[in-house]
């Protein structure tokens, strides 16, 4: 190789290193229309950074970033799936559940996958991640709206949000504290609801 193919060899590797990667991006929606929300879309970034709405065209969504542990956990998911470039709908027939979408972006690279029942093991461990993530949301959007319009109702969004903490429904549960310490704090809800919500609280701190 001649000395100016060295050079020029040399400028393009350290040009690439330059270079910002192009970001990992997984997209995820159901239309399901009847139920509530009829429609929904959750985005992760590589980085974790999570975006929830309920409308297409919502330029305000709900937003918070997963662990590091969570992330790892979907991404190597879509890994599994090929970065969604085979089908997952199952052959067998099976009642309307909505029509589901896993999409895959990275640069110029686009995959995308629709189904509304798969019998991939892998398929439904990710769609259970984002069923998840839509009832934490779901759960998160209730309190917040019970604790701005509906004080007597801040009790039951509560205990809505301590079921689905028992039962293992909750992602990423510290988005929630800022909306609890703000109950615990303001007198003007009930004793019990500032109680309930001082607890929940503290469980969550308490995570490791």
């Amino acid at each position: 190789m001649s000395r100016y193919m060295s050079r020029y060899m040399k400028w393009l590797l350290i040009l690439a290193a330059c270079l910002p990667a192009f970001a990992q991006q997984i997209t995820y929606s159901k239309t399901f229309p009847g139920s509530a929300p009829a429609y929904m879309e959750i985005r992760i970034d590589e980085a974790g950074n999570v975006e929830y709405r309920e409308d297409v065209k919502d330029d305000s969504p709900l937003k918070f970033q997963l662990s590091v542990a969570d992330r790892t956990a979907i991404l190597a998911l879509a890994e599994k799936l090929g970065y969604f470039t085979r089908p997952l709908e199952s052959p067998a027939k099976v009642a309307k559940m909505g029509m589901k979408m896993f999409r895959y972006e990275k640069g110029a690279e686009h995959h995308e996958v629709s189904f509304n029942f798969s019998e991939d093991l892998d398929a439904r461990e990710l769609h259970d991640w984002f069923e998840r993530i839509a009832e934490t949301e779901g759960d998160r959007i209730e309190l917040e709206r019970a604790a701005r319009f509906d004080k007597l109702g801040v009790e039951n969004a509560l205990l809505r949000l301590e079921i689905s903490w028992d039962k293992k429904r909750l992602v990423t549960p510290q988005q929630m504290l800022p909306m609890l310490d703000r109950i615990v704090k303001n007198d003007s809800y009930m004793h019990m609801a500032r109680t309930r919500a001082a607890n929940l609280a503290d469980r969550i701190r308490a995570l490791k």
